[in-house]
This record gives C-alpha cells, sequence and structure tokens, in this order.
C-alpha cells in the first residue's frame, strides 16, 4: 500500500497558528500530524509516501526526511497551492492505478472524524480526543503516571504540584511547587510552569514560558500570544513576567539545553534566575520584537 498525504495551508479557524509552524507540522501532543499519520502507515503495510505541501515544504522535509525513520519512502513534493483530493488523484493518477493508494488531508487524527482546524475549539476538543492515542510504539521515554496522566522525558514535576488528569506534559518540561496542572491540560515541550501556576482546560505550546500565580484557563497559550478557544477572543500579554515565549525566533541552539539552564538556576538561585531572564530572554527590545514576530 502507498499513499498521498496533502499538508494543509493556513485555515482561517486557527490563522495564529500558521505563524508558528505549518499545520501539519504544529506540536500537537510533541508531535505533527504528518509524524502520526506517517506512524499509522507504516503500521499498516505502507511502503511509499508522497506528501504534498504548499506551506513551508522545507520544514516538513526537514521533519520527515526519506522516512527512514518509519521503515518507509517518504517524498515531499512542494506545490503552488494546497491540492484538492480530486486533484491529486488527477495528477498522480499514474501511481494510484498502479496500485493501492491512500489519499488523505492533514486536517483530522489517524481513525477520527473530529476536523482540527475548523476552530480553536475544535482543535481543543480533538487533541485531547487523540491524548490516550499519542503514545505511538515509536515514541520513547513517554510514560503514563497514573491514569490519564502522560509525561515525557527529562520532565521536572515538584512533588508539591498537582497534577489532575486528563493532562499531557511533554519532554523538558518544568512544573513549580504548588502549581496545578489540569483536568484537560496540554503542555507541550520545553515549558516552564512557575510555582503557583493554574493551567486547566487549556493548551499551552512549545517553549513558553508561565509565570507565578498566573491562571490560564480554556486557552491556546503560544508564547506571549493568548487565544481563547471558546470565543477566539487573543490577545498578547505584555507582562513578560506573566506570559511570553522562552525563544526567541532563530535563536538556535538546542533548546532542550536552555530549558535545563534554567530549571537549574530556578533551582539553585530564583535572584540568579531573573537576572538570567533579564539579560537572556526578556529584555525590552527583545521582549517587543518577540511580541511583534508573534
Amino acid at each position: 500500500m502507498n499513499a498521498i498525504l496533502i499538508c494543509p495551508s493556513t485555515r482561517p479557524g486557527v490563522e495564529h497558528l500558521s505563524t508558528l509552524a505549518p499545520l501539519a507540522a504544529l506540536p500537537l501532543l510533541g508531535q505533527g500530524l504528518v509524524e502520526y499519520w506517517l506512524t499509522h502507515l507504516a503500521i499498516n503495510g505502507a511502503e511509499e509516501v508522497h506528501i504534498l505541501a504548499n506551506d513551508r515544504p522545507q520544514h516538513i522535509a526537514a521533519l520527515v526526511g526519506n522516512g527512514a525513520r518509519w521503515g518507509l519512502k517518504a517524498e515531499v513534493i512542494p506545490e503552488t497551492r494546497e491540492l484538492t483530493l480530486a486533484q491529486a488523484q488527477i495528477k498522480f493518477a499514474r501511481e494510484i492505478t498502479s496500485g493501492t493508494h491512500e489519499i488523505v488531508v492533514l486536517d483530522h487524527f489517524p481513525g477520527s472524524v473530529q476536523p482540527l482546524f475548523t476552530s480553536y475549539a475544535d482543535l481543543f476538543a480533538g487533541v485531547l480526543e487523540w491524548m490516550p492515542k499519542a503514545l505511538t510504539p515509536d515514541r520513547l521515554g513517554l510514560r503514563e503516571l497514573q491514569p490519564g496522566i502522560w509525561v515525557g522525558l527529562h520532565s521536572k514535576i515538584s512533588p508539591e504540584a498537582k497534577l489532575h488528569a486528563p493532562c499531557w506534559i511533554g519532554q523538558n518540561v518544568y512544573v513549580g511547587a504548588g502549581a496545578v496542572i489540569g483536568p484537560m491540560a496540554v503542555v507541550e515541550d520545553r515549558t516552564f510552569i512557575e510555582p503557583k501556576a493554574q493551567v486547566n482546560s487549556c493548551f499551552v505550546g512549545p517553549d513558553t514560558f508561565v509565570g507565578q500565580r498566573a491562571v490560564l484557563q480554556e486557552a491556546f497559550a503560544l508564547g506571549s500570544l493568548l487565544i481563547n478557544w471558546k470565543t477566539n477572543a487573543f490577545l498578547k500579554v505584555a507582562e513578560s513576567f506573566v506570559l511570553s515565549a522562552l525563544r526567541r525566533p532563530g535563536l538556535g541552539g538546542d533548546p532542550s539545553q536552555l530549558i535545563g539552564k534554567v530549571t537549574q538556576l530556578y533551582a539553585k538561585n530564583k535572584e540568579e534566575l531573573q537576572t538570567f531572564w533579564k539579560h537572556f530572554l526578556f529584555d525590552k527590545e527583545d521582549n517587543a520584537s518577540t511580541h511583534d514576530k508573534l
């Protein structure tokens, strides 16, 4: 069996998400949709997959490579626009007639009919539905601490923090003392949650700082951008000590090393951490630049 995957371009219902990454590569429970679909196809016997990408195809190609990670052959094909199913069938008519092909638009998780990119509310519902299925065979180190509570590698969670199912905490995440995560919370990789912060009914994107005593509810928190998934109302939080991006665009380096450095400083000396914060992450000029780019 072979397959054709169509990566979605921008969608008006979730327009802010496309500023972070192509929708097919956007981290949802630690992986992009294209990764979940390649795992699904490999398990079901696919040998060759064509991936049609209009939005930043080089980003998709960097994520997928040649498909060897999944034991199949993958090719990312740049397109000038997002093809419909019918257009993909016409373009690849020869390949389709020579073997069994599945053609899929990557706007839902494998085996699910829940649409993801029609609205923020639909996306949040889809992520919660997928949470118990996200522990795919190719994922290492992810563990279910308690029923409905998943935690990734190298995450540091204070014994005084409270986790309520269902919740997901990704890799290299720090959760401080007295913080409350969940129910219905997703905290993506390399996020830093200060003590006594509260996150429930919320999706916190990767590389996000959530300040002490901050309360996030019914929202997507993406760096300094806060989006209410019920009303679609959004704002850019000006106070970096409340909510902000841990990584500037194009910063470079290993982000897991950065979150490790921050965690060590926090445990050692909060005053030292605040100095690090001021001069490296949240000086006024860089913070303004980060807000503009988001």
